[in-house]
């Protein structure tokens, strides 16, 4: 459908709260889904929120075979999440019952709201993941490594919390042709 504009960092609806989605199976959710899959697509992402292209709601998608921004990840299902709510897990799988049976794992991430920069962001290993697909039914999934940080990263979008808010050691944030300049040109958020 369309490529919207996606928000800077700076822009104070990044800042905000997403609403939940009231409706499932709408015309119009259908077309925001279609116009977040064409912009995230565009901009070569691997997931986009809908605060990111100025929509309130609390809708995530994210998913790609292949990835040239991150192009040592593995894949991760292509997925259209309303709702979503995350639960740390243990490294065994299961829910927690203490904090340090939650490992944390550090790993560099980028976003399209912060071009041209990356950051070490410590994020949960291993996760739980719930919410709708655009229809309404129930996604249920457990994930782990870079499916599991990516799910993190936008849902934080939708809590109007971006990537740089949660970097611990500022001496492991810059400029993406800075800290590797060894990347493909165009390859920078």
């Amino acid at each position: 459908m369309t490529v919207r504009e996606i928000l800077k960092m700076g822009d104070p609806r990044l800042l905000r709260i997403a609403q939940p989605v009231p409706e499932f199976d709408t015309p119009a959710l259908h077309a925001l889904v279609e116009d977040l899959f064409d912009t995230m697509h565009a901009a070569e992402g691997a997931g986009l929120a809908a605060p990111q292209i100025g929509v309130d709601l609390a809708v995530v998608i994210f998913g790609f075979r292949h990835n040239e921004r991150y192009p040592d990840a593995p894949p991760v299902p292509q997925t259209v999440l309303l709702n979503p709510h995350i639960t740390p897990l243990a490294a065994d799988g299961r829910v927690a019952v203490a904090l340090e049976e939650l490992p944390l794992e550090d790993g560099w991430e980028g976003c399209l709201s912060v071009p041209g920069l990356r950051g070490v962001v410590p994020r949960h290993a291993r996760i739980r993941y719930r919410g709708h697909d655009v229809q309404g039914r129930v996604i249920d999934r457990e994930a782990d490594g870079f499916h599991a940080r990516v799910v993190q990263h936008e849902c934080d979008h939708l809590l109007g919390l971006l990537y740089p808010m949660r970097i611990r050691d500022f001496t492991r944030f810059g400029f993406s042709s800075v800290l590797f300049p060894s990347q493909p040109a165009g390859v920078d958020d």
